[in-house]
């Protein structure tokens, strides 16, 4: 008996035009496939005509009467082909590099373990703090494809008042071919020597032994830079050549400490926003032949501590504009989100092209 015209087919309840078997009452009761018992009426709707101009049955159509895949964006999105908005630029004329990243940098297959992003950003508050900090990579690191000789780490040590943050940062020399890597080592060797001396770094600034506590912090520093020194040897390096300059913050959890404690070795910047106003607070090396440089500070209610890389501190410096928009953003006792925190380290100086990193601490 030849096979029926698929619309038969499925009118009289038999296959439908995809070969699916038609649907019966099953014996309890539920629905089943099998052979066509029950012939059911064959049900076809009325469609309503298309309107004037509209879409045809099964097209797609929107009140507007035009097909639009977003008929608004959300708040914040930024609509094809339009420019979003460029950094902010202070200072006499445009800088040199794009604003925005252009080339990364070139990957070895086997040292995956040094690659580093283009920007690093972290936050947090405890009690009376709130912090900030960001790492990112320079305009001309980002023009040339070469990656970021700054590096970053925040870390806890402990737990309730008893705990320490830790923020330490470093940057490795400008010529050198492992920079990023010298750089990623000294921040997580002084990071394990400090979380390992916790208990006694916490006692000390509990107590106030300045003395202490400056004596403690330079051996580790010293153990760290040995650290570097044996690396950069087994590597096969020039004397000296594996170094970093190595900035850190030690910040106690416990409100009633107001205590903050600076130590590291190599250039960049301290400084503090009080009463609206910049205070300069790097220190130069206190004992003779030693590059180690320790401060000891007291926070009040409202001030702004920046600890910086080079990168930002020379710009700081050099640039009157950079330093009073800083002051106006962060002198108010607000700390901004970690958006705006990036968007204000960015800010752009024109002779000024390298890696940016900075923490800021504010106290309530």
């Amino acid at each position: 008996m030849p096979a029926a015209e698929p619309e038969a087919a499925a009118a009289a309840g038999g296959a439908d035009p995809a070969g699916a078997p038609a649907l019966r009452p099953a014996a309890a009761g539920g629905v089943g496939p099998g052979p066509a018992a029950i012939e059911a009426p064959a049900v076809r709707a009325e469609l309503p005509p298309a309107e004037a101009g509209g879409a045809a049955w099964g097209e797609t159509s929107f009140g507007e009467g035009t097909v639009r895949w977003a008929p608004e964006l959300p708040p914040g999105w930024v609509a094809a082909g339009e420019e979003e908005p460029a950094a902010a630029v202070v200072g006499g004329g445009a800088p040199t590099y794009a604003a925005e990243p252009t080339a990364w940098p070139e990957a070895d297959p086997e040292r995956l373990d040094g690659l580093v992003p283009d920007t690093v950003l972290d936050g947090a508050r405890y009690a009376g703090l709130t912090l900030r900090t960001v790492s990112v990579r320079g305009d001309s690191a980002r023009y040339r494809g070469q990656p970021r000789r700054d590096a970053l780490l925040t870390a806890r040590f402990g737990s309730g008042d008893d705990a320490l943050l830790l923020v330490a940062m470093a940057s490795g020399a400008r010529a050198a071919d492992d920079a990023h890597r010298a750089a990623q080592d000294a921040v997580r060797w002084i990071a394990g020597a400090v979380g390992r001396s916790r208990e006694r770094l916490a006692g000390d600034l509990r107590a106030a032994r300045r003395g202490a506590l400056k004596s403690g912090l330079h051996r580790l520093t010293d153990r760290c830079y040995g650290r570097l020194r044996a690396r950069g040897e087994d590597l096969g390096l020039e004397d000296g050549a594996y170094t970093a300059a190595l900035r850190c913050l030690l910040l106690p959890v416990d409100p009633r400490c107001p205590i903050r404690l600076f130590f590291g070795v190599g250039d960049g910047g301290l400084f503090r926003v009080r009463d609206g106003a910049w205070q300069d607070l790097d220190t130069t090396p206190g004992d003779a032949g030693s590059p180690f440089r320790f401060r000891a500070t007291q926070a009040r209610p409202g001030d702004a501590l920046l600890m910086c890389s080079a990168g930002l501190a020379e710009p700081l410096r050099g640039e009157p504009e950079l330093a009073g928009l800083l002051a106006e953003r962060w002198g108010g006792g607000r700390a901004p989100g970690l958006a705006g925190y990036l968007a204000d380290v960015q800010t752009r100086v024109k002779g000024y092209a390298d890696d940016r990193t900075a923490v800021t601490v504010w106290d309530a």
